[in-house]
C-alpha cells in the first residue's frame, strides 16, 4: 500500500459515465490505493440530456443526495484522490455531500476533474484540508451504458502521480 505522511491513500470518485471511474482506477493501480465510490442512493437517468437537467435541478437546490455508502474510517487516510466530472461548473452534488460527511483536517486532497477545474468548492468544503496539484483532463460525455471515452493517456496519470511522489511502483 502507497503511504504519504505514513498514512494510506484513499481514491475516492464519482462517476456517471465511467469516465473518473476509469481514471480512478489508474490512479489506485499506481498509487496503491483504496478505491470508494461516492455513489448517491437515487441513480441518475442514463440519457445525457436528462442527467444535466437533474444535476442542474439538484445544483439549484443547493442539494446533498444521500449517498449509499461510506468510508469505514477515513483516519486511516493521509492523501485522498477525489475524482469526478465538472457538472455545471462545480462538483456534482453529491461530491458535495462526499466532502461535507468526514473531517479533512491534515489530509491532502488532489483532486482530478473530467473538465474544467472546482478547486474553489474543494477549498470551502475542506478548509483544514491540504489541496494538491491537481490533474485536469478531457473526458467525452457519454451514456452510462456507453464505452468510457478518457483522452488522458494512462502514461499522464502515472507521470503525474510520479511526479507527485506517490506511486507505488
Amino acid at each position: 500500500m502507497a503511504q504519504s505522511q505514513g498514512n494510506k491513500v484513499l481514491v475516492a470518485y464519482f462517476s456517471w459515465s465511467g469516465n473518473a471511474k476509469a481514471l480512478a482506477g489508474q490512479i489506485a493501480q499506481a498509487s496503491g490505493g483504496d478505491l470508494f465510490e461516492i455513489k448517491t442512493v437515487k441513480a441518475y437517468p442514463d440519457t445525457y440530456n436528462e442527467c444535466i437537467v437533474a444535476a442542474r435541478e439538484e445544483q439549484n437546490a443547493n442539494a446533498r443526495p444521500a449517498l449509499s455508502g461510506a468510508v469505514a474510517d477515513m483516519g486511516q487516510y493521509g492523501t485522498v484522490f477525489l475524482c469526478y466530472p465538472n457538472w455545471w461548473g462545480t462538483l456534482p452534488m453529491g461530491v458535495f455531500t462526499f466532502l461535507e460527511s468526514y473531517d479533512f483536517s491534515g489530509k491532502t486532497i488532489y483532486p482530478l476533474v473530467t473538465h474544467g477545474r472546482s478547486l474553489d468548492d474543494i477549498k470551502k468544503l475542506c478548509p483544514k484540508a491540504a489541496i494538491g496539484e491537481g490533474l485536469s483532463v478531457s473526458a467525452f460525455d457519454t451514456n452510462p451504458k456507453d464505452n468510457t471515452r478518457v483522452t488522458a493517456p494512462h502514461r499522464d496519470v502515472t507521470a503525474w502521480l510520479r511526479k507527485l511522489g506517490l506511486t507505488a511502483r
